[in-house]
């Protein structure tokens, strides 16, 4: 299979809130440039992206899919990304691989609240970004209106490329060939529109083009490229994917305008804390990082890579990240969907996978000189799992199987967690939602074989002090032999919110011994796993050791250790401790009809709301904050106030102090605990 030059490469991600129709868009594009005979169906859950069966059986994109194709001399490398937050972990990896994001949107529902947040982040990454308006051609759509929500929610820079016609079944553009009439606005109005912003990137051009009053195609391709780089301009697109309509159009814009490895803001590399550019020249060292790992039952462990600088050659020699030994890439792979192609060598901008490599992990960086052992790609800040069951195996024996499963899970997705509880023993799957969690379930039981048990687990409480207080313990033990000996005096006081743990040596005279004050440390840390309310973790708190005592033959690290421990918890207990409960951002999007029920629960459930604002189709998005423990069981209850219409999306905000009573259940709890024990 030969490799396209790297000026004919175009990495494309296409993403979006579920529903809005990416992968049928993906199999449309797949379809008209060659790459399949026919277009599948999600009914027949026979397309090239959604192949995995719980997908068919889900109905929608439940992990981000690879694709290629060519068009008019162009390599398109293609991610399909799901859509509902419950996956965002797959749609923010992939932004990390591509130089264009088509952000795709339901003509009819308008911008939702993936639609926002792909915005945002593709933003961030310095990704062209290409707003595709989907599914035209369908009932009660208002495009006119819709144009003009993308524009004033995401900026002047927003101009339609093309426009429908013929109510939806073929596009006209406003760019390359400007004529013909659209079924709303003037063609020749936007083409002017798209002139007079991208020749603001450009002094000169727009000096002259405001001198003359023309500039040619040829003139705009340059200052296009920059501010498609720039953000200073976001094309928005019309498509049908089930009808065609629009399809080409968006092939050739790809071809044309979207920017190859060469013209595309480059990959946010860092090397030792310092920002590094990679070059993408064949002929360089090879860089390449891993954005997806697939746990496949037949050929094992997959990397998924994108390269950004040199070749990957099979039979090659790579390191992994800092790692000393290299290993050999036996199988080099090109992926279409479920099919694995082997291929002899990737250029820059290719999409690539190798096999059974057990020191791959997502997230690194593959390179063939030890030059780039402490280069690494500036990770996107994926959101914290919050949402959590406490598992167990349901049968005898698989008590060992669970960590491995659980272990391939984490290394597929980056927004799955796994917890183990110090006072209720608990293992806890945590997860963006209720549907994350029961996909993992369900592969867990499908692809492993391994039936678990579930409950409700603990809120991930924490716990903190309000005033400063002292501590002191002697530690003394004498066995017959050499005993054990330490003294500690410390010190604790509260720190701001989120400033975590300060150790602070403040002894003198040599009174503890240097080689100890780590012994004592260890034993501070014993003491703040669980805090003496509720058991959980005690942060935000400066700790500092000023006096102690020891002794030249029973002085020993396990001494201090204690001292240390038991000093810490009695300071703990003088110190006014309170528990503090994770508050989670909550963003709802509903029909506004249903506006009064959905805020009156909120408040129900200790939640704030922050605001409320109006979107298209009479939907509102209400955000507020709410106690993570008030959320169980929210997704059914919002879907019964809203018939089925609701969406909603968390993320962490902060912990704050629970109330008085709470508090007092949650001690009475773990003393219960305590004393089972």
């Amino acid at each position: 299979m030969s490799n396209d030059p790297v000026e004919a490469v175009r990495t494309v991600a296409l993403v979006g809130h579920g529903g809005c129709g990416k992968t049928l868009l993906a199999e449309a594009l797949l379809c008209r440039g060659g790459a399949i005979q026919v277009m599948g169906s999600l009914e027949r859950g026979d397309t090239v992206c959604d192949f995995d069966p719980l997908e068919r059986e889900y109905g929608h994109s439940l992990a981000s899919a690879l694709a290629y194709l060519r068009h008019d001399g162009v390599a398109v490398r293609l991610i399909d990304t799901p859509g509902f937050h419950d996956f965002i972990g797959q749609s923010l990896a992939a932004l990390t691989a591509v130089d264009t994001a088509l952000v795709v949107v339901n003509a009819q529902n308008g911008i939702e609240l993936t639609t926002r947040r792909m915005m945002d982040w593709a933003g961030e990454r310095g990704l062209c970004r290409i707003l595709v308006v989907n599914k035209i051609d369908a009932e009660r759509v208002d495009l006119p209106a819709l144009l003009a929500e993308l524009r004033e929610a995401f900026g002047r820079e927003v101009l339609p490329l093309n426009l429908p016609a013929g109510q939806g079944s073929r596009i006209v553009d406003c760019f390359f060939s400007p004529d013909g009439d659209a079924d709303f606005s003037s063609v020749a109005d936007a083409h002017q529109a798209l002139i007079d912003q991208v020749v603001e990137v450009d002094e000169a051009l727009m000096a002259r083009y405001l001198e003359q009053g023309e500039v040619t195609p040829d003139e705009l391709h340059a200052p296009l490229e920059t501010a498609l780089r720039q953000g200073h301009l976001i094309p928005v697109c019309f498509v049908s994917a089930r009808t065609g309509a629009g399809v080409s159009e968006l092939l050739d814009v790809l071809a044309k305008l979207a920017p190859n490895p060469r013209e595309g803001n480059p990959p946010l590399f860092v090397c030792n804390g310092k920002p590094f550019r990679s070059e993408p020249d064949p002929a360089r060292h090879v860089l390449a990082h891993v954005f997806k790992v697939v746990m496949d039952p037949f050929v094992g462990k997959l990397g998924i890579f994108r390269v950004h600088q040199g070749t990957v050659v099979r039979d090659a020699q790579l390191f992994v990240g800092d790692g000393r030994k290299p290993f050999k890439v036996g199988h080099l792979l090109r992926l279409q969907g479920k099919r694995y192609d082997e291929v002899d060598r990737l250029l820059p901008g290719e999409f690539g996978a190798v096999t059974k490599v057990d020191e791959i992990a997502f997230d690194a960086v593959l390179h063939d000189s030890h030059d780039e052992d402490h280069i690494r790609l500036q990770a996107p800040a994926f959101p914290v799992p919050m949402q959590g069951l406490a598992i167990k195996p349901r049968r005898h024996g698989d008590e060992q199987r669970i960590g491995d499963v659980l272990h391939r899970l984490q290394m597929e997705d980056p927004c799955v967690k796994v917890d183990h509880d110090p006072v209720t023993h608990e293992t806890v799957l945590r997860g963006m939602g209720e549907l994350h969690l029961r996909y993992l379930l369900d592969r867990m039981a499908g692809t492993y074989r391994l039936e678990v048990d579930t409950s409700v687990p603990r809120v991930s409480y924490r716990e903190t002090i309000t005033r400063q207080a002292e501590g002191h313990h002697r530690h003394k033990k004498q066995t017959g032999g050499a005993g054990q000996f330490g003294e500690v005096f410390l010190r604790i006081e509260p720190q701001p919110r989120g400033a975590g743990f300060h150790f602070i040596d403040a002894v003198k005279g040599g009174v503890i011994p240097g080689q100890f004050i780590q012994s004592v440390e260890k034993g501070v840390r014993a003491a703040l796993a669980a805090g003496p309310v509720s058991g959980s973790p005690v942060e935000d708190l400066a700790v500092t050791v000023y006096d102690g005592k020891s002794h030249s033959v029973d002085s020993k690290d396990v001494a201090f250790q204690a001292a240390g421990r038991k000093a810490m918890l009695d300071a703990l207990r003088a110190a006014a401790p309170v528990v503090l409960e994770p508050v989670v951002a909550i963003e709802i999007t509903a029909p506004d009809r249903y506006l009064g029920d959905l805020t009156a629960d909120l408040s129900g459930r200790r939640g704030q709301v922050g605001g409320t604002e109006s979107l298209s189709l009479q939907r509102v998005l209400i955000r507020g904050q709410v106690p993570l423990a008030e959320l169980d069981g929210y997704a059914g209850r919002l879907k019964a106030i809203t018939a089925g219409q609701g969406a909603y999306a968390l993320t962490l905000s902060h912990y704050d102090a629970v109330p008085p009573d709470v508090q007092q259940r949650l001690a009475a709890g773990y003393k219960t605990v305590q004393d089972d024990d």
